[in-house]
Order: structure tokens, then C-alpha cells, then sequence
């Protein structure tokens, strides 16, 4: 992917360089996906179900920065590239 150069806005003028941050590739992420159903169905198993908001903020996290779930698509006036933003 092309790089997006986009302006602070903290400080004027500066000049920074946009990456996908790729959650995907992560360890924590991995681990998550990868484990997540397992330790679900054994603490309801053991009569001790994780909070529904705990497993709702899981699932989100699994889909947070994944283009697939939703993106923001942004314009730079100045190079005149688009980016889609997850």
C-alpha cells in the first residue's frame, strides 16, 4: 500500500506517515482469536460464564483496526491520495 503522508494536528506544520497498524499480526490478537471460544465454553462449562460485557468487548477487540468490519475512508487535500481507515 502506498504511504499516506498526513499533518499533525498537534503540532503545525509536522508531517507524519500513515500505517495500517495490522492488529491482526499480533500476538495478543492471535491468541485471543485463537483461544477465545475454548475459554468461553469452559467457564460456562464450570457454572462460571464470563460477563456478557467481558465477551462483548473481546469480540470487539477481534474486529477493531480489521478493515472488513468497518472503515473510514479519508482524503488528503494536499497529495490528493485516499485512504480507507479501519
Amino acid at each position: 500500500m502506498p504511504e499516506l503522508r498526513i499533518r499533525s494536528a498537534g503540532a503545525p506544520g509536522a508531517i507524519g506517515r500513515y500505517r495500517r497498524r495490522e492488529p491482526e499480526n499480533t500476538v495478543l490478537y492471535q491468541v485471543v482469536r485463537e483461544q477465545l471460544e475454548t475459554f468461553l465454553a469452559r467457564r460456562e462449562e464450570r457454572g462460571h460464564p464470563v460477563p456478557r460485557f467481558i465477551e462483548r468487548e473481546l469480540r470487539a477487540f477481534l474486529q477493531c483496526g480489521i478493515l472488513a468490519h468497518g472503515f473510514v475512508r479519508v482524503h488528503c487535500d494536499s497529495c490528493g491520495k485516499d485512504r480507507a481507515v479501519a
